[in-house]
């Protein structure tokens, strides 16, 4: 009777830690979005609402790595459920970093508004951010209805990633030949594009937590990686 109150103080316990990952998920979710935005619009208040925001979610990250700690002091979880909660240490480690990304997407959006605008230079941007938004969702959903599929699709989807940045950067050198006058705004937006990738590689990352999580086992293949043209 004792081992089953145990276990259930422990579900319960890692339900309010699995809530506030997904609540740091959905933050992170906001600024990717909000950061794209804010960067097409050229709309300084809202980048400045995304570098803001970043506070909350470091905050949750602090949280969740303390409730982990007390929970691994206090209930001495078996393999199984220690597994779990390391997973989980793992995957906010890995959103807080992708809210890093997207608020240093934000502080370099207060400094483009007050340069000449490149046209046609941030749609394509916008939509790799998206694409990373998109993936970020479907890893959140894959962890909390332990989805081995929908992780590993995630994984597959970081190649067009890494194609978009290839494309973006290649757009970026054009801009920057066809007008000097281009150079240093486009590689400001460059550097977005870099944050935005890495973003993707964060993402995935969850995505390998999660199939460890559910499995045991880290993902056997290497992730599929476009060549970078800037290595």
């Amino acid at each position: 009777m004792n081992d089953q109150h145990i276990a259930s103080a422990f579900d319960r316990d890692l339900e309010g830690i699995q809530a506030h990952v997904m609540k740091m998920g959905g933050l992170v979710e906001a600024a990717i979005g909000d950061a794209a935005t804010s960067m097409q619009n050229r709309d300084e208040e809202l980048a400045g609402e995304v570098r803001k925001g970043d506070k909350a979610v470091d905050a949750l990250e602090d949280l969740i790595n303390e409730q982990c700690a007390n929970l691994i002091a206090l209930r001495a979880p078996a393999a199984v459920d220690l597994r779990v909660v390391l997973s989980v240490m793992k995957i906010a480690a890995n959103l807080e970093r992708i809210g890093d990304y997207a608020k240093n997407m934000a502080k370099r959006t207060a400094v483009l508004v007050h340069m000449e605008q490149v046209e046609g230079a941030h749609s394509s941007l916008r939509r790799m951010a998206q694409e990373v938004q998109l993936m970020l969702k479907d890893v959140l959903d894959a962890f909390i209805q332990r989805d081995v599929a929908l992780a590993q699709d995630v994984l597959e989807r970081d190649q067009n990633i890494d194609q978009m940045y290839n494309a973006l950067f290649r757009e970026f050198l054009t801009f920057m030949m066809e007008d000097p006058r281009h150079i240093t705004p486009c590689m400001h937006l460059h550097f977005m594009a870099k944050n935005t990738e890495r973003m993707g590689d964060h993402v995935t990352a969850i995505a390998e937590q999660v199939i460890y999580l559910v499995t045991g086992s880290m993902p056997e293949e290497a992730r599929p990686k476009a060549t970078r043209l800037d290595a």
